[in-house]
């Protein structure tokens, strides 16, 4: 509670947010593995406290000027998320245009739509194998180097994201489990949690395990791993997935996905949506990575705004309201 005549309440929760943001806070915070705050280790904190009047147009200042950042953070979330949906709905576009008519619904007829040459079939009957990653416990075979193990928080955005947390297991190891040694064009689905999403391996990955997913082999002479993986993405593809999830408060995907439809076009008619796909991915991609530099400078932005404020590193009375608010544009 500010003490009155002293400070004030919307300058303190700025400057608070400051601390937090710097590290201050964190660093006079106490325990090993779950950290706490005292009051006295919170009291000790130095404060750069101005006069009262100029506390007041700092918070003033910051609740105006950190309301127009959040606004411009939120629209670019929203754009974010437009071109995720956007991304996921590529392939149905470019089906449509090589004279595919997606049906409506699951349970409408698949087949009055279909072009010349193109299928409805069973999972099943594209695959050589299905089969599941290692499901034991990983305790005692994760190691700091050796041949790469994927999991389920790898698979992102249709790519197999290792970098984001590298787990590997050793040579010996990969070598005694075969069936779970993956090879170019398996297609990987997660069966727990973000069950659905999926990537396949590509030519140059290189030796590697897997962990509870789903490894799916497909007969080349019928699909490509690389179609198969962009059409299980696609609306129509990932529901179909997903009305095959069984358990109510943790739903999982296992073998009974082989009976899910599949839209399979001429091999050679696959290899070219699969290219125009990657064109148009590359292109969503640019603006995917521009709308994250602007999140991100956003964000940095907020940051630097509220520590030069309350910091008094710059005079907020006299600072141009339009040039700063001009940053988030």
């Amino acid at each position: 509670r500010p003490r009155a005549g002293v400070s004030d309440g919307r300058f303190l929760y700025w400057w608070a947010r400051h601390a937090h943001a710097s590290g201050q806070i964190a660093a006079v915070a106490s325990g090993a593995n779950i950290k706490h705050l005292g009051a006295e280790s919170l009291r000790r904190l130095p404060v750069h406290l101005p006069p009262l009047d100029e506390q007041r147009r700092i918070a003033a200042f910051l609740d105006d000027q950190v309301v127009r950042i959040d606004q411009a953070i939120a629209l670019t979330h929203s754009q974010q998320e437009l071109f995720a949906s956007r991304d996921l709905a590529l392939l149905d576009g470019l089906m449509g245009r090589h004279g595919l008519r997606l049906p409506d619904q699951l349970d409408d007829d698949w087949t009055s739509g279909l072009p010349a040459g193109w299928r409805v079939i069973h999972f099943s009957q594209v695959l050589k194998q299905l089969t599941n990653g290692y499901v034991g416990p990983t305790r005692d075979i994760l190691q700091d180097d050796g041949i790469r193990y994927i999991q389920s928080v790898h698979i992102k955005n249709g790519t197999i994201d290792f970098e984001r947390r590298p787990f590997y297991v050793s040579t010996q190891w990969h070598r005694e489990r075969p069936r779970i040694s993956l090879r170019a064009e398996d297609v990987l689905i997660v069966q727990t949690g973000a069950i659905g999403q999926v990537a396949v391996v590509p030519a140059d990955f290189g030796p590697a395990s897997c962990h509870a997913l789903l490894i799916a082999r497909v007969q080349p002479s019928i699909v490509s791993g690389r179609y198969i993986a962009a059409y299980l993405r696609s609306p129509l593809g990932f529901q179909s997935l997903l009305s095959r999830a069984t358990g109510a408060l943790h739903p999982h995907l296992e073998g009974g996905i082989k009976d899910v439809k599949v839209i399979v076009p001429p091999i050679d008619v696959q290899d070219v949506i699969c290219v125009e796909l990657d064109e148009l991915r590359h292109a969503n991609d640019v603006v995917a990575l521009g709308l994250d530099r602007r999140a991100s400078l956003l964000q940095e932005r907020k940051r630097s705004l509220i520590t030069t404020a309350v910091t008094g590193e710059f005079d907020v009375s006299s600072a141009s309201t339009r040039a700063l608010a001009g940053a988030t544009s």
